[in-house]
């Protein structure tokens, strides 16, 4: 039986979670996995989302975030140190390579703003239809000249 993971397109993508979700809850995929560095999506409400990065170790001069038509860039790279350690390093467990993560935004979803906290890099964003491409009532007509509203969400 063949499976295929969706997990790096369902990590990578911001505003398309009910396809996704749909797709998972169809065939059973998990979506499961990480690579460097960890990070979380999370809705934050009807139209907002939050990706949170872990970037323990980068300064905000070390991090870059870049949105370009439908996607976002985020890179870090350590700036060379210029002093010279007053120790020898035993264990380095916390990574500090440099990194490159590419998220693909749906249609209409916009960065908000960034933040650097306690080693999280916050990156907020919104979904905002313009005008135009909102749903609209449509009045009907019976030939009399008198148009009835109905409703697009009751239809």
């Amino acid at each position: 039986m063949r499976t295929f993971d969706l997990a790096p397109l369902y990590r990578s993508t911001v505003g398309f979670d009910r396809l996704f979700s749909m797709l998972d809850q169809a065939s059973g995929f998990d979506g499961s996995g990480s690579t460097y560095p960890p990070y979380n999506i999370e809705r934050t409400g009807e139209n907002a989302y939050r990706i949170t990065v872990a970037v323990a170790g980068f300064s905000e001069s070390d991090l870059s975030i870049e949105a370009k038509e439908n996607t976002l860039t985020i890179k870090g790279e350590k700036q060379a140190k210029t002093d010279e350690q007053k120790g020898e390093v035993l264990h380095q467990g916390i990574a500090a390579r440099a990194f490159e993560r590419v998220f693909q935004l749906a249609e209409h979803v916009e960065v908000r703003g960034a933040a650097l906290e306690n080693g999280l890099l916050h990156v907020d964003l919104v979904r905002e239809v313009p005008e135009a491409k909102r749903p609209r009532q449509i009045p009907i007509g019976n030939g009399n000249g008198k148009a009835k509203v109905l409703d697009a969400k009751a239809a």
